[in-house]
């Protein structure tokens, strides 16, 4: 396996998409019916907002619900809105409002309902359900959209937190890329999607999930912390993070203190 597999095998596996569009033909087809809410986490580029907007125009949810308070992504996300739009002070802003401006000035789009508190996956999730119950009955059919890094693990955070609740899910990351070698490493094989990580933080990004979902005394699963449900990670998916750590430890991205807070 060369590096440039490793990481597409990671990739591949992370960034989880359970219908192969986000239109409302798709969407009607996994649920039955157009979803009733869509909800955007803060964590991703700025293209899961261009794809929230396609979806929206396209019907596939009644209501768009933005999630994100401030975390480790916030500040890269903060500068790629004010590249995108110089008139807008951005910063002290919390992800969610970040979006809503982004996408009511560039898409004439307004979300539904903004969650700004969360710092973490798990208190995206926590507080996400907190403010779906606060606006009545919880939702029957609901979009998941999620950096491509996290979207598995934000996959098996809402299967711990929502367990045994009516709400199905479509889980949907934000973008899917390749990279390929290029004459003095990895680079992105194509067009980058909007506000794409350098290639070392999407590595780190990467490389972080993968330690954060295999289920052992170090891992946010049952035999962890208890953050997920159980995942059973692919062996080949273990395989391409163990050559990707032996050639870049650092890059193996570890948790940092001041964006805990309890779930």
């Amino acid at each position: 396996m060369t590096e440039a597999e490793a990481v597409n095998t990671l990739h591949s596996y992370l960034a989880l998409r359970q219908t192969k569009a986000l239109d409302m033909d798709s969407v009607r087809a996994y649920f039955g019916a157009p979803a009733q809410w869509l909800v955007l986490f803060g964590g991703s580029i700025l293209e899961g907002a261009e794809l929230a907007a396609r979806a929206m125009r396209s019907g596939a949810a009644e209501k768009l619900m933005l999630v994100g308070g401030e975390g480790h992504t916030t500040q890269a996300l903060r500068d790629r809105v004010h590249a995108r739009l110089p008139g807008l002070h951005t910063e002290g802003m919390p992800e969610a409002l970040l979006l809503n401006e982004y996408l009511r000035r560039v898409h004439g789009l307004r979300a539904d309902a903004l969650e700004t508190r969360s710092t973490n996956c798990g208190n995206n999730v926590s507080f996400c359900l907190e403010l779906f119950r606060s606006l009545g009955p919880l939702p029957e059919r609901v979009i998941l959209m999620q950096d491509a890094s996290m979207q598995r693990r934000m996959e098996r955070t809402f299967d711990r937190v929502w367990q045994g609740l009516p709400t199905r899910f479509l889980h949907f990351a934000s973008y899917r890329v390749r990279v390929c070698k290029g004459e003095s490493g990895l680079v992105f094989d194509g067009e980058t999607p909007l506000g794409m990580w350098d290639m070392e933080r999407f590595l780190s990004l990467l490389m972080g999930e993968i330690s954060r979902l295999v289920d052992d005394e170090n891992g946010y699963g049952p035999k962890g912390k208890g953050f997920l449900s159980h995942e059973d990670v692919p062996g080949e998916v273990l395989t391409a993070f163990s050559l990707l750590k032996g050639k870049s430890p650092q890059l193996v991205r570890q948790a940092q203190s001041r964006w805990k807070r309890p779930m």
